[in-house]
């Protein structure tokens, strides 16, 4: 979300080279990343990147030239820090501690100066890739808008940086496009119309540095997406092409209560800022960017959330993905993963074998129906009390969430139904009948991009999950009892997602992940994901790395789909 009053009128500079006409929309063409365009992609999806880390480079195919962003994850990854400073750090604190402390060991040294760079970023005291804050100028848009610039330090008062406006006093036309393009307004309702947005993004929007994979959204997800209770139908906008209505560009937004530490906050969502490859570096973004802003103002909402794979000013948190392989020797075909050194895919495949009967089942564990939402209602609430930045439901938007893209008509053989994008369970306790526990996760396939055997990467994404076992009173920040309980919890949700045939099975270290990404062998990925507020200031979220006052993953309990 972006603030129009003071963007550059250059910002929309009339494109050049191809003509609008010309634009196809089969995904082929070339162009500059998506971060060219508005040095940052507000709500690029699930992920940066959807592949995992450690997928193999080598293709008989031209690589592209890496971009910016793959450029800045590098740096950030664990062997990126010199193993010179590594052992001059053990050395320094074996000489200080002993050599038997805890910890005291290399990779647990380079993991820690990891998180220490991560925290540098997020308060604007370095950047990825070597970008320091003397750079800001490159980020010419978002210098503009009221955003946490970066070198300004964490704030010490949680509040808007902008006051809101009474909506006489917000612009009441459209920004202007480029010649040949026009507004329209997307209607998720029509099939058509959502038809040419899947197209759009399946086409035009992430995929990876490899060029090896591009997320695929269906009609059913972005309706499930787009269509939550009380969205706005202005708020899904695309620009075409005047002479022959193509849809070129699209950006959304849906409304969301947010609890950002102790404030409440009506915002929107926004997502899927989506350019056609052929108009890359035309300046579309910021005006989208823009356009959206003003459509949010106009309905009194003047803060948003977003979520990017690239630093732009500034992250309030970030988040690292972690994927748990389930289809071993897909994953490796398509080169998603790799087969380690002194390793086969045998004993890979045995290594990450996945029982069959769920560990819960004995106690409840069942589909969730339309009489538990009261009950979910509940204990969402109640769990993610433990989170420092989260949404606020309503038991309208908790069935919406939970249920409304369960799929019609029965399951097939593999336990999915048609049209279904979330799988949400609950664990009812067999004497009292009360809903202790449930886990949700969506599918967010991903195309194969010039594979001759597999075209489709089935990728399940971990969504909301709460026990009640986190609400005993002598329970502790480090309880063995919570850890070994939500172990069993997405243990169970990784199962069903092996039994519905997903070939792996994705998260992120927010909410309470990191209590049982190891010990349920998920594995380190590429993506980081930058999470971003507009028009409110407050000091850095608990992600990958750990506040003073919070420990992994604590500040940030949304979900971005």
């Amino acid at each position: 979300m972006a603030r129009a009053e003071e963007v550059p009128d250059e910002s929309v500079a009339h494109p050049n080279g191809d003509h609008p006409e010309d634009v196809e929309v089969d995904g082929e063409g070339s162009g500059s990343d998506l971060e060219d365009e508005a040095d940052g992609t507000p709500g690029a999806g699930p992920s940066d990147s959807p592949s995992a880390a450690g997928a193999s480079t080598s293709s008989k195919k031209k690589k592209k030239k890496r971009s910016k962003a793959a450029k800045a994850l590098a740096a950030l990854k664990g062997d990126a820090v010199p193993q010179k400073l590594v052992d001059t750090v053990l050395e320094k604190v074996k000489e200080e501690h002993g050599e038997n402390l805890p910890g005291a060991d290399a990779e647990t040294v380079r993991q820690l100066l990891e998180q220490l760079k991560i925290k540098d970023v997020m308060q604007g005291k370095a950047g990825l890739g070597g970008k320091n804050k003397k750079d800001a100028g490159d980020h010419k848009f978002w210098a503009t808008q009221p955003v946490t610039q970066f070198g300004e330090g964490p704030s010490e008062v949680d509040g808007y940086i902008e006051p809101s406006k009474p909506r006489e006093e917000v612009r009441q036309e459209p920004y202007p496009l480029p010649k040949d393009f026009e507004w329209s307004t997307l209607d998720i309702n029509e099939a058509t119309q959502i038809r040419e947005v899947y197209e759009l993004l399946s086409g035009n929007y992430v995929e990876d540095d490899q060029a090896s994979f591009r997320f695929q959204y269906t009609a059913e997800f972005l309706e499930w997406a787009l269509k939550p209770p009380g969205y706005h139908k202005e708020w899904h906008l695309g620009v075409r092409v005047s002479s022959n209505k193509k849809l070129v560009a699209f950006i959304s937004g849906v409304p969301i209560t947010l609890r950002v530490r102790d404030n409440i906050i009506q915002a929107s969502e926004i997502n899927y800022l989506c350019v056609h490859k052929k108009l890359r570096s035309k300046r579309l973004a910021p005006v989208l960017i823009k356009e959206v802003t003003r459509q949010c103002h106009l309905k009194g909402i003047f803060q948003a959330i977003y979520t990017a794979g690239v630093v732009i000013p500034t992250p309030i948190s970030i988040c690292r993905y972690y994927h748990r392989t389930l289809n071993i020797p897909k994953l490796v075909d398509v080169k998603f993963t790799y087969v380690p050194r002194n390793m086969t895919i045998a004993r890979m495949v045995r290594q990450y074998k996945i029982n069959s009967t769920p560990t819960l089942a004995r106690s409840g564990l069942r589909e969730m129906e339309d009489k538990d939402v009261k009950a979910v209602f509940d204990l969402f609430t109640t769990y993610m009390q433990r989170f420092d930045m989260v949404p606020v439901m309503t038991e309208d938007e908790v069935r919406h969430q939970f249920l409304s893209g369960r799929g019609k008509g029965e399951k097939d053989a593999a336990g999915r139904r048609e049209g279904q994008v979330v799988w949400t369970y609950v664990v009812e306790n067999p004497e009292t009948h009360q809903i202790t526990d449930f886990f949700s996760f969506y599918s967010l396939p991903s195309t194969i991009i010039g594979h001759t055997k597999h075209n489709l990467l089935e990728a399940a994404y971990l969504f909301y999950y709460a026990t009640d076992v986190a609400f005993q009173t002598d329970l502790d920040e480090n309880s063995t009892v919570l850890k070994r309980r939500l172990q069993d919890l997405i243990g169970d949700a990784i199962i069903v997602a092996n039994e519905a045939k997903f070939d792996v099975f994705n998260a992120l270290t927010l909410m309470d992940n990191h209590n049982f990404l190891q010990d349920l062998k998920f594995g380190s990925g590429d993506g980081l994901l930058n999470f971003y507020l507009y028009n409110w200031r407050t000091k850095p979220l608990a992600g990958h790395a750990a506040t003073a006052d919070r420990s992994i993953g604590r500040g940030v309990g949304v979900v971005m789909l």
